[in-house]
């Protein structure tokens, strides 16, 4: 059963990718290959995994979509032509009929005719294989709300026949950052995972970087593609020593750096010396700070100057309130505690931060630093409240229980 789920894991996407070129309809190449890899579920365990486990699943999901479209007379015209087309094919499908198309899918739901808070959302929805609870964790918004967004968004494709294509040269420039937002949001539930009882979606992080690798290899000279690359790869390098035996998240200052992917490391330095030369983007920037990281031998040893210094320019690049919390928890590091909560208070008032975990956390790290032991207990039971994953959770639980029992102690003097 392993063994099917990483080919599931593996062909979804393309298999989803492919049917929504082929048929023009995203909620179509949804329900057949959800079907297909049904009917895989029933026949595979009995007749074993076929050599050309995707070409199966797409040769399955063909008929099943051409039967339905059989059953509907609007598409009487197409049906036709996507008959004759799959005539020709053969029976079972080769690895090299089934080319990769998740880019043209990825520049699709990036298209600048949908609504913006739409386009990340659609794309880890159906190339990422999130589920819509998960989508909407990611993007701070409830659950229903998500929901509409995605069936906007995949009517908007049908409606305005938005094509499934890579955009020419002319129109990259405003297509390229959407794209990349998309898999770095991809990477993001990967690192850590808005719900369920593992701190890493170590599927997602290296499918994330596996896109990222072939938008590298098809632009080569974009520095901010260069810059995303380079960034997942340094912070990916330290996954195995970011959760103990047991689950438990291991904060950075405590990990066994032994235990960190030195040739991802290698390899990321290198792109980001490569994507900061002649300028520097958001991505870029974000991997150098990530780099700073990886480069010092002990937590006492890290550039804190250095990081604030980048995170200055990464504020003016990109003045999000996320990006501020991150250069506050640094300048915490830099200048001290008083000074790195006299900037987080300044963002309270940020809605994208109010029921974002990070920032209740570093909120109750510094207060308890402080020794201000009531409002840090108080933030902790705030974290505790906003913690998606179960290891988020039992580190917000520790701490708070940590805080109580102090504070029951010092009432005991």
């Amino acid at each position: 059963m392993d063994q099917v789920e990483a080919v599931f894991r593996e062909e979804r996407g393309r298999l989803l990718a492919a049917l929504a070129r082929r048929f023009g309809d995203l909620d179509l190449a949804e329900e057949v290959t959800s079907e297909a890899i049904e009917a895989a579920l029933v026949r595979w365990p009995v007749d074993g995994v076929p050599p050309n486990p995707g070409g199966w699943l797409m040769t399955t999901a063909r008929r099943k979509a051409v039967d339905r479209l059989r059953r509907d007379q609007v598409y009487a015209a197409k049906l036709a032509v996507l008959q004759i087309d799959m005539d020709r094919a053969a029976p079972q499908a080769t690895g090299d009929e089934l080319p990769d198309e998740r880019l043209q899918l990825f520049f699709t739901c990036a298209h600048p005719a949908l609504a913006a808070e739409d386009r990340g959302a659609l794309t880890l929805r159906c190339l990422a294989g999130l589920t819509t609870p998960e989508v909407a964790r990611a993007f701070l918004v409830p659950t229903a709300t998500m929901a509409k967004r995605i069936v906007r968004a995949k009517q908007k494709i049908r409606d305005a026949r938005i094509p499934f294509r890579v955009p020419g040269p002319d129109e990259l420039p405003e297509r390229l950052p959407g794209v990349l937002q998309v898999v770095y949001s991809v990477f993001t539930e990967g690192y850590a995972a808005s719900s369920g009882p593992y701190l890493q979606r170590l599927d997602l992080a290296e499918e994330a970087i596996r896109l990222a690798r072939i938008l590298h290899r098809l632009l080569p000279t974009e520095r901010e593609v260069t810059g995303l690359l380079a960034l997942m790869l340094v912070v990916h390098a330290r996954r195995d020593a970011r959760t103990g035996a047991q689950g438990g998240i291991v904060l950075l200052e405590d990990q066994d750096r032994r235990r960190w992917d030195h040739e991802l490391i290698a390899e990321g330095r290198d792109l980001v010396v490569t994507a900061l030369t002649g300028g520097a983007g958001p991505y870029a920037v974000q991997a150098a700070i990530a780099a700073l990281h990886d480069e010092a031998a002990t937590f006492a040893a890290t550039d804190w100057a250095q990081i604030v210094a980048l995170y200055d320019v990464l504020v003016e690049l990109d003045p999000s309130p996320v990006v501020a919390l991150n250069r506050a928890a640094a300048v915490a590091m830099r200048d001290g505690a008083e000074a790195g909560l006299a900037l987080l208070d300044e963002l309270a008032g940020e809605l994208r931060l109010r029921d974002y975990h990070p920032f209740a956390l570093a909120r109750a790290d510094l207060l308890h630093r402080l020794g201000r032991l009531p409002e840090a207990t108080a933030a902790y039971g705030r974290a505790l409240e906003l913690a998606g994953s179960e290891p988020e959770r039992a580190q917000a639980r520790d701490r708070l229980a940590s805080m109580q029992q102090t504070e029951r102690h010092g009432d005991r003097l």
